[in-house]
């Protein structure tokens, strides 16, 4: 089967391509703040819309007269812009149309302008486009030098490649088409992952991952550069300076945030077969004001998200339990359930029975548990073993058997 991939690594460049790439992104930003205006005056006028196409054609009939400066830049930076937007507008109305429904909740997202002070932005180009082992070679900008080298695939297909700008450092994520045969995970057991903010994940067989809190950590020296960021005048260079030390820390704080989730995703789908997650309400855990700091460092958005398609690269069969779902409050041993418990709560106590267990890991065995009995496979005589003893035999078009 094909599998596309993105690879992204930082780019070392001079400052003639440093400029180029500036020069590059505004473009696109300008086109796509054209291209919004452009919509907007056309659908007051006339009730329709223009494509990318039209807006293509006619921003290039103006590029002669009124944009002379755009021929310095690749024109697939305005082109993939104005795809950009069409994407946006198509967006908005599938969640307008989800609205009418009553199955979207929340903001409908109408395209926006783009402004330079909340970021320089990206760019995105096509066409011939070449993978050193030390470089890449992109339309218009030549070859630049990679950060990192033997990471980009040089054999693989190229769709396209996207440079953009992070607190200071240039990127390019090169999209590439793969062909991978359909795997076979390469472990047989099965795993059950409760998700939490104090501990990050929570395994059914006693493994915890914790959580950097990268956010939590970095609270004051945020508020220092905030407040110095206040006390400088608006415009001055000392406030810009600043404003790229605010970035910078920011920056840093999304790298940790990332690099946790991409750990922990990665072990579960190379080391197991069958992964089990609760299907989390993510936007409605913001909703409280005491949590939603601590949710969002969290990052359970993106564990799942990298889950979903990271257990396709590996085979392994990802289980979404239902949300509501009482996996914290029931017994893994007996399945008595205790209604009165609270978040305040940290150990679980079966009255029932007289199981003491870590909270955590009594959820994620129950997770698993459930798991197991949504998809069919038959589990084993004692409950604890679940997640850490039982083998499962994977087949093709089959779901996993626990023996």
């Amino acid at each position: 089967m094909k599998v596309t991939r993105g690879y992204k690594t930082e780019l070392d460049l001079n400052n003639k391509q440093r400029t180029a790439c500036l020069k590059h992104a505004g473009c696109a930003r300008f086109a796509y703040n054209w291209g919004l205006a452009c919509s907007q005056e056309a659908y007051r006028a006339t009730g329709k819309r223009p494509t990318a196409i039209d807006l293509h054609k006619e921003l290039n009939a103006l590029k002669k007269t009124d944009y002379p400066w755009m021929y310095e830049v690749s024109k697939c930076a305005m082109q993939e812009a104005l795809r950009d937007l069409e994407k946006a507008y198509k967006n908005f109305f599938r969640r307008v149309e989800l609205k009418k429904q009553g199955k979207w909740k929340g903001k409908l997202g109408f395209p926006t302008f783009k402004k330079k002070s909340k970021g320089i932005g990206s760019f995105r180009l096509t066409g011939s486009i070449k993978v050193l082992r030390d470089a890449v070679q992109l339309p218009r900008l030549g070859r630049m030098r990679l950060h990192e080298h033997d990471f980009i695939p040089t054999t693989a297909r190229i769709l396209s490649a996207t440079v953009s700008e992070e607190a200071g450092r240039w990127f390019v994520s090169i999209q590439v088409e793969e062909e991978q045969e359909q795997l076979t995970p390469p472990a047989t057991t099965a795993i059950g992952v409760d998700l939490g903010i104090k501990t990050l994940a929570t395994l059914s067989d006693g493994v915890t991952f914790e959580n950097p809190r990268a956010l939590k950590h970095a609270q004051k020296r945020l508020r220092h550069l905030e407040r110095q960021k206040s006390r400088r005048k608006l415009g001055s260079k000392n406030r810009k300076k600043t404003c790229r030390k605010l970035a910078k820390q920011h920056a840093r704080i999304a790298r940790i945030r990332k690099d946790a989730a991409h750990k922990l995703t990665t072990s579960l789908c190379k080391n197991h077969a069958l992964v089990a997650i609760e299907d989390l309400h993510v936007a409605g855990m913001l909703n409280n004001h005491k949590l939603a700091q601590a949710v969002s460092d969290s990052n359970f958005g993106e564990i799942r998200r990298q889950l979903e398609y990271k257990a396709v690269w590996h085979g392994v069969h990802l289980v979404k339990i239902d949300r509501f779902y009482p996996s914290s409050k029931r017994c893994s041993a007996c399945g008595w359930q205790d209604d009165e418990q609270t978040l305040a709560d940290r150990l679980f106590t079966c009255h029932e029975c007289g199981l003491v267990l870590d909270r955590d890991l009594n959820a994620a065995i129950n997770i698993l548990q459930e798991a197991l009995r949504t998809t069919g496979s038959s589990s084993g005589s004692h409950a604890y073993g679940v997640g850490s003893s039982g083998l499962l035999e994977c087949q093709q078009a089959k779901l996993p058997t626990l023996k």
